[in-house]
């Protein structure tokens, strides 16, 4: 559902950073501080507090969601001045910009910060990563009732518990489960927000939030910025301008992310080979899904299968080749 951060523990590191430099934060960085757990596959939770604040502003390269249970902080999320307190949920998607970093002695949260891959290897469909992105730009933080705090700091002591199962046979599967569960209880957080909160009636929210229903509906068959600006009526730059404005990303990183989410799940979960899911996902052929595919992952989509498979449901045939 959302995805997530605790601030101390990338703060320290870019204390001396020359002012207004902004640096990239990745999630190698983010595993040396606190008391935090880490899986390789791109997952820590942490629930320390490390390090001097610090203003200088850094891009996330990872995706948050932090539940403040002591003191208060205050940062900068793209410029805008945000306050947290104890109870307070923090919502940051990646690639936002972070700065002006302050915070009480006190201060303490539940952090689980995820990979944008690892996060897509367990949420089930793409509506539900636009749902979460959505809301966590409009809302970047959320004060949740008392129930929904006990309900995540359960999951998190769990997921936690489990993570430091290094033996167990089915570690990382068990892990995506217990995420893939604190993401859809907690999804009644965004249903209990968006029902009680105003609608917002800025044009360029507007504009994206027709845009990403339209990509929802077409991405399998439509990768053109011109088709989807030709659906709204403007024109391809408006409409770029007006993306790029609301969700800091541009129409084809949004129809990249939606395509390349889509294959991973395929390729991941279902049983049909390279040549189906390049008719079904409407690429000309085999070879330029290939080429796509690798672009954005670094593998082939065979390759990649593979590695996505337990070792003892790997397949024993080899699909096409899709190189």
């Amino acid at each position: 559902m959302f995805f997530f951060l605790h601030f101390n523990i990338f703060f320290r590191i870019f204390a001396d950073m020359r002012k207004n430099d902004i640096k990239d934060m990745t999630l190698e960085m983010a595993r040396h501080w606190g008391h935090a757990e880490y899986m390789e596959e791109g997952l820590i939770l942490t629930d320390s507090i490390y390090g001097e604040p610090a203003n200088e502003p850094i891009r996330t390269n990872f995706i948050i969601l932090a539940l403040c249970t002591k003191g208060v902080a205050s940062y900068t999320l793209d410029t805008r001045r945000t306050n947290v307190k104890a109870g307070d949920m923090l919502f940051i998607s990646n690639r936002h910009i972070v700065g002006g970093y302050e915070a009480s002695s006190d201060f303490e949260c539940l952090s689980i910060i995820v990979s944008t891959p690892f996060y897509h290897g367990f949420v089930q469909n793409v509506k539900n990563v636009s749902t979460t992105l959505l809301f966590a730009m409009k809302n970047p933080v959320v004060q949740l009732l008392p129930s929904e705090i006990s309900s995540f700091s359960n999951y998190y002591q769990y997921i936690r518990e489990k993570m430091k199962e290094k033996h167990h046979h089915c570690r990382i599967e068990l892990v995506r489960a217990l995420l893939l569960a604190m993401f859809y209880d907690m999804s009644n957080v965004i249903w209990r927000v968006e029902n009680d909160a105003p609608k917002a009636n800025l044009r360029a929210d507007a504009i994206f939030s027709k845009f990403i229903q339209l990509l929802e509906q077409n991405f399998r068959v439509e990768r053109r910025v011109g088709w989807y600006a030709k659906q709204l009526n403007i024109t391809p730059k408006y409409l770029s301008e007006t993306v790029k404005t609301s969700s800091k990303q541009t129409p084809n990183d949004w129809i990249d992310s939606y395509v390349m989410l889509e294959l991973r799940v395929m390729l991941a979960n279902s049983t049909l080979n390279i040549k189906e899911i390049t008719k079904a996902m409407n690429f000309a052929n085999q070879s330029f899904l290939g080429k796509y595919f690798k672009e954005h992952m670094g593998v082939s989509p065979t390759e990649y299968r593979k590695g996505q498979q337990p070792r003892k449901a790997r397949r024993t045939t080899t699909d096409q080749s899709d190189e």
